[in-house]
């Protein structure tokens, strides 16, 4: 496909994208401004990055540190002046907080003490060395159902986590994230993250991120309060 041809097909799914948004938020009486969409460009090339930005998009999220870093540095490249922020949205091993605090915005899949405190240290040596210019905001991903594999903490230990986080100098603690389990009923699920979120909300009213829904599920996710959606497939395709 042609970089013309691609740009047409993303700005076309683009489009389709946001009138579920806004059809979606409109459907639970809320403004459509409130709900944010990053794309997720995990295994799509720096070339699809760089079209979005020119299509208006600025939230980035990829699964692994090592092809977000080497993405990020390829869309410098390609577009020097594009305002791109990075989040890591899969499972992070403590030994990639280094190198990831050097490029990264945001974790949004912070589901243990250990890996807080990883981010923290090595947020502040990047502070330190001058490779980043604020924290690193931060979402505590709760897991629904206890899978193996998927990430996240358990609902009854959300608040430890997150005041653990909240307590950390070099980490900003933004909210919550969630993926909704397999083979459940998308609106339960997203239900009961709703009023985990909530608490969240009441003791540290600045973390008001609720980060849920992806292509399938993201009416339901926005009709219980999402903030931010995750969309891969809706927007870039399937492989």
């Amino acid at each position: 496909m042609t970089p013309d041809a691609r740009r047409e097909t993303l700005r076309a799914a683009l489009a389709d994208v946001r009138a579920r948004i806004d059809a979606a938020a409109r459907d639970a009486g809320r403004d459509p401004a409130e709900v944010e969409l990053l794309a997720v460009t995990k295994t799509w090339p720096a070339s699809d990055v760089a079209l979005l930005t020119d299509l208006g998009l600025a939230e980035f999220g990829e699964n692994k540190e090592q092809e977000g870093a080497a993405k990020a540095e390829e869309l410098t490249a390609l577009r020097p002046d594009a305002v791109a922020r990075w989040r890591i949205v899969g499972r992070l091993q403590r030994n990639k907080a280094r190198s990831l605090a050097r490029w990264a915005h945001a974790v949004d899949s912070v589901d243990s003490p250990r890996l807080a405190d990883a981010l923290d240290r090595a947020a502040g040596a990047a502070l330190d060395a001058g490779e980043r210019s604020g924290p690193l905001h931060v979402l505590v991903q709760v897991s629904l159902d206890g899978a193996e594999g998927r990430g996240g903490v358990d609902v009854d230990h959300v608040q430890a986590l997150a005041e653990r986080v909240d307590a950390l100098a070099h980490l900003s603690l933004d909210g919550v994230m969630t993926v909704a389990p397999r083979d459940a009923d998308p609106a339960e699920a997203f239900g009961t993250f709703a009023a985990v979120a909530e608490r969240v909300r009441c003791a540290f009213p600045h973390a008001r991120t609720l980060s849920a829904g992806m292509s399938g599920d993201l009416e339901a996710a926005i009709e219980h309060g999402s903030t931010c959606v995750r969309v891969g497939t809706a927007l870039l395709g399937t492989r």
